[in-house]
């Protein structure tokens, strides 16, 4: 690898114990169907993750995605017009054998203060690479956990800051990426989900899902998805979402050639989600930044 990119390889190992220790097998499948639908939320949009940037590393940089008020919303939930949800990952939960398991290699830009992409679909022994844009340093943590077991810290390591990066003007910014670095890590004891914080922006967020199947989708933000290429058989249709504390579930059989369509649909969390909620702090306002100091949503402008 060239020193041009600041890249953080994680190499993730998901091992398989007692029951589920089957192996998926590939094979033609000549007559497969598919499975198509949406995923959407029902209810009023969740109440938004907030942190105040005057309390955080580096206000001024990450404050260019804030509210303009000095608080960066964590947008955990894209939520459409008609209630389409993006970023739930579904996936076929009980397939044995089928087309080829293939996944995308997954890479995660620090960007703007920001991960990007926020949910990542990854199978066992994948590698996931991290690259910093940013002129400032990162630090990574990473967890793994589970809806039946807690979290369990993989790793913490600085990303140091990206030397490479170009401002030009006031607002304008020219993303470069910076030089490499290796982290290996293992998913254990029955864990299928990786989440990355940074440990300097706690707002900095991203997903992985271990699948075990080549079976799964990533929806957009018209939260449709589509499964091809399914063998004919009844299965379990699973949904995940990062912002949700449980999974939906749906019986599906699938005909030879066939299409069945399905919709899966998340009630909205009612009330506080987290400690971190946008409240007026009179001791930590603006005015610590000093005089002439602003943070100005430059980049973009969040609405809470």
């Amino acid at each position: 690898m060239k020193g041009t990119e600041m890249i953080v390889v994680l190499c993730v190992a998901f091992v398989l114990t007692g029951s589920h220790a089957w192996a998926y097998q590939e094979t033609a499948v000549p007559n497969g169907g598919t499975i198509q639908g949406t995923v959407t939320l029902a209810g009023e949009n969740p109440r938004p993750m907030a942190f105040n940037l005057v309390t955080i590393p580096d206000a001024v940089y990450c404050g260019r995605i804030s509210t303009g008020t000095g608080w960066r919303i964590v947008e955990d939930f894209i939520v459409g017009p008609q209630g389409s949800l993006k970023d739930a990952v579904v996936m076929i939960k009980d397939v044995k054998r089928g087309k080829p398991f293939q996944t995308e290699k997954v890479r995660i830009d620090a960007i703007d203060c920001d991960f990007f992409p926020f949910v990542n679909v990854m199978r066992d022994r994948d590698k996931i690479t991290v690259i910093n844009m940013d002129p400032i340093e990162h630090d990574i943590q990473g967890y793994e956990t589970a809806r039946e077991r807690g979290a369990r810290v993989l790793f913490n390591r600085p990303l140091p800051m990206n030397p490479f990066h170009k401002v030009a003007g006031v607002f304008g910014h020219k993303h470069l990426p910076g030089n490499p670095m290796v982290e290996k890590i293992h998913l254990k004891k029955g864990r299928n989900v990786f989440v990355m914080q940074c440990g300097f922006h706690p707002y900095m967020f991203s997903w992985g899902m271990v699948v075990k199947n080549p079976y799964y989708s990533i929806t957009k933000e018209d939260g449709a998805f589509e499964l091809h290429d399914v063998p004919p058989g009844t299965y379990t249709v699973t949904v995940w979402h990062p912002g949700m504390k449980s999974y939906l579930e749906q019986h599906v059989t699938v005909e030879p050639n066939e299409t069945v369509t399905t919709h899966f649909q998340y009630q909205a969390p009612k009330g506080r989600r987290s400690a971190h909620e946008m409240v007026k702090n009179p001791h930590f306002g603006l005015e610590l930044l000093g005089e002439g100091v602003e943070i100005i949503p430059s980049l973009k402008l969040q609405k809470p």
